[in-house]
């Protein structure tokens, strides 16, 4: 089969693009890391559940899971249940605790098999929500939830609390509560409104420094109970400042998708581990990079990770809320999944030149893992769109 294909380009032309031949990442890992690393995984839609897709969910559970073991068996832990998932995009708080039990249980036949889940306030909702009270009983609603089934929490950046707090008072009286309560230390996950704009000005200040300061007076406040924190600023500079002010035992999980490579790696004063929607994209050179980091191999996990920033700066370009559309992307040109169709139809949320262009890029990374079958899902898209040849 040919390994070329026209390409639309944003000047609307059409251009031939020959492929590259993939790299050969290996399926499992071969070794263990030396950082913590949890992709943040995606659902798969069920296509041919009889619903309004914009309103209603349906999952194909068999092939969300089979794509869970797909991570573990690269040695990343699952994120689940995440903004990756689509929560509060189209993945309601029923459908995800259901994930969570399903994936909860699949890991307990993978040994090693790492699952943290989000714990948020999505069934409250924003206009619901008349005081911080009411935000602190859904947050107690959907922790015990995943406690119950043995789960570890990601406390999730909440909608409601920001549409209610008045000061960093509030803040720091929701999470003081919630954090008093869990069970095992919590991964805190402070979001930045590029990836969700109804979570602007979070921590009480729409000034990122001072948001910082009340975010760290919480968490070292209650440093044994928080396992880390994942900070989603797109925002090297603030995460390394932060990074160095935490408590003692209080991991960062970057969650930095443009500049995740230099983080993870570290300078003489630490590292970041990762906590990222991008290692759904690109798991297997995730994959192979932690395993030679782990080996010492420096200069390998930079050629292995160097091409897929383009990829994902790509992918989670303005508006980064969109970002989920070219994961499932990704999964659908490498067999991962047999369609390209998002809960909450999400698929149409970029363009076909920001698709194309992915394309190209993914294939600059070496992540296309079958050039020919990539090209086949390409030209069914393209013709879907009114391109044929």
């Amino acid at each position: 089969m040919s390994t070329t294909i026209q390409l639309p380009t944003q000047g609307g032309r059409l251009e031939t693009f020959r492929l590259s031949a993939p790299k050969d990442f290996p399926r499992h890992a071969a070794t263990p890391f030396n950082r913590i690393a949890y992709s943040a995984a995606h659902v798969v839609a069920d296509p041919e559940a009889d619903i309004d897709p914009w309103l209603d969910c349906a999952i194909d559970w068999d092939a969300t899971i089979a794509y869970r073991h797909h991570l573990w068996h690269l040695g990343l832990g699952v994120a689940e249940a995440m903004d990756t998932a689509q929560r509060g995009m189209g993945l309601d708080w029923p459908t995800s605790l259901e994930l969570i039990r399903r994936s909860i249980d699949a890991a307990r036949d993978v040994p090693g098999a790492l699952v943290a889940s989000g714990a948020g306030t999505d069934h409250l909702a924003p206009d619901d929500a008349a005081s911080v009270d009411d935000v602190i009983r859904a947050y107690e609603e959907q922790v015990g939830a995943i406690e119950k089934l043995g789960g570890r929490i990601i406390l999730m950046a909440s909608r409601a609390l920001a549409r209610v707090a008045r000061s960093a008072a509030d803040y720091e009286r929701v999470y003081d509560r919630i954090l008093s309560q869990v069970r095992a230390p919590v991964i805190i996950h402070w979001l930045g409104d590029m990836f969700d704009p109804a979570l602007a000005g979070y921590w009480g200040s729409a000034d990122a420094g001072a948001a910082m300061e009340v975010a760290l007076g919480v968490i070292n406040a209650h440093a044994a109970k928080v396992d880390g924190v994942k900070i989603s600023l797109l925002d090297k500079d603030a995460e390394v400042t932060m990074r160095r002010r935490l408590a003692r035992g209080v991991r960062m999980y970057t969650g930095d998708d443009f500049n995740y490579a230099e983080l993870i790696a570290g300078d003489a004063h630490g590292h970041s581990d990762a906590l990222l929607g991008i290692f759904d994209a690109i798991a297997p050179a995730a994959s192979a990079a932690l395993g030679a980091l782990a080996a010492g191999d420096r200069a390998t996990f930079d050629a292995i990770l160097e091409p897929t920033v383009p990829l994902s700066r790509h992918i989670f370009k303005a508006p980064t809320r969109f970002y989920k559309t070219g994961v499932v992307f990704m999964a659908y040109l490498n067999g991962l999944q047999s369609h390209f169709t998002m809960v909450g139809g999400q698929h149409s949320a970029r363009s076909l030149p920001h698709l194309a262009e992915l394309f190209r890029l993914a294939d600059r990374a070496g992540l296309l893992a079958d050039p020919a079958r990539a090209i086949s899902r390409m030209k069914t898209v393209l013709a879907l769109h009114g391109i044929e040849g």
